[in-house]
């Protein structure tokens, strides 16, 4: 539910219902300065959190602000900074909450003379650009597993620009010597891991541990998470069988509509390196909210009729993912 504009002093967010949508001059800004604003946006994307920076970029004439004026509105609708305040500052926030959304920038046009609903009561006639640029947090991914496929993922996904952290209860694969670069690596427990992360909605989730009953273990908790997307390593045949036993546990058949199993695009790979390279695009295709004529392998439980797919079953039966 979208809610109205906040501005943020020094200790709280105060909501802005008491003095109407479009009043931010009633509202003083504890000498918010443009640094402030950085150092905000560094912690909303520490937070793992979403948000949107307006900035004046082109002034012409008098407007009720200056040149490089910035803004931040954050995914819970609460701003900082301003850009003058009014119905400009308000269809800004609107915009910006498109632009959290979407993940894709926009300039506005604003000319103060022309429309009356942009009169301030106060001597301006010019006309301003705002551009509004999205911020987004680290793309942060969770591999559960440290073998092959793991491996091999890690690899592909950081250089993708990707956050990762690797799990697994083997130390002997899950350490830094094998992923220098990884964000942290977690040798324990899969059930002990999972019971203390929160992993946010920018998150992604592919489970490739060892064996079937441990994506299982895995899989139970990760359907209750806010990850934006959630694969799994494995055949079809596998894959049903897994959601019936977790069905039989109470998890409504809903919960797995989402998970992306078989795992990654459908581009025929075979060796752990192609396999890595299928998931990673599938994980970006899905993060840029783009549409690709290349098929995900994807099982639409529980709404896909059951069909032949022997020949691929076979390939991906027990694909050599972990040693």
């Amino acid at each position: 539910m979208k809610t109205g504009p906040q501005l943020v002093g020094n200790s709280k967010t105060e909501p802005l219902s008491h003095i109407g949508p479009f009043d931010f001059t009633a509202v003083h800004l504890n000498n918010c300065t443009r640094m402030d604003i950085y150092e905000q946006i560094v912690e909303l994307r520490r937070q793992g959190r979403r948000g949107a920076v307006a900035t004046i970029t082109t002034v012409r004439g008098s407007i009720p602000s200056f040149q490089t004026a910035k803004m931040l509105v954050r995914d819970d609708g609460s701003i900082a900074g301003t850009i003058g305040g009014g119905c400009v500052e308000a269809e800004v926030w609107q915009a910006a909450r498109e632009v959290m959304e979407e993940e894709k920038p926009r300039t506005l046009t604003f000319n103060l003379n022309n429309n009356p609903k942009y009169d301030t009561g106060l001597v301006c006639g010019g006309t301003l650009e705002v551009f509004i640029e999205p911020v987004l947090p680290p793309a942060l991914l969770y591999i559960f597993g440290a073998g092959h496929v793991a491996y091999n993922l890690y690899k592909v996904a950081t250089i993708a620009g990707f956050d990762v952290v690797v799990v697994d209860d083997r130390e002997a694969y899950a350490n830094r010597e094998r992923f220098p670069e990884a964000r942290e690596v977690i040798a324990e427990d899969f059930e002990v891991v999972t019971a203390r992360l929160d992993p946010p909605e920018s998150s992604h989730i592919v489970i490739v541990t060892r064996g079937h009953r441990d994506d299982m273990r895995v899989l139970r908790w990760a359907v209750n998470t806010r990850a934006r997307y959630l694969g799994m390593i494995g055949s079809r045949r596998k894959t049903i069988s897994i959601y019936k036993e977790l069905e039989k546990e109470g998890i409504p058949a809903e919960k797995f509509a989402n998970v992306h199993a078989p795992v990654g695009l459908e581009i025929g790979a075979v060796t752990p390196e192609e396999i890595a390279v299928a998931i990673v695009a599938e994980m970006i295709a899905i993060r840029r909210h783009t549409p690709t004529d290349v098929v995900s392998k994807k099982y639409s439980y529980p709404h896909a009729a059951p069909s032949g797919h022997a020949e691929q079953d076979a390939v991906e039966e027990e694909p050599t993912r972990n040693s």
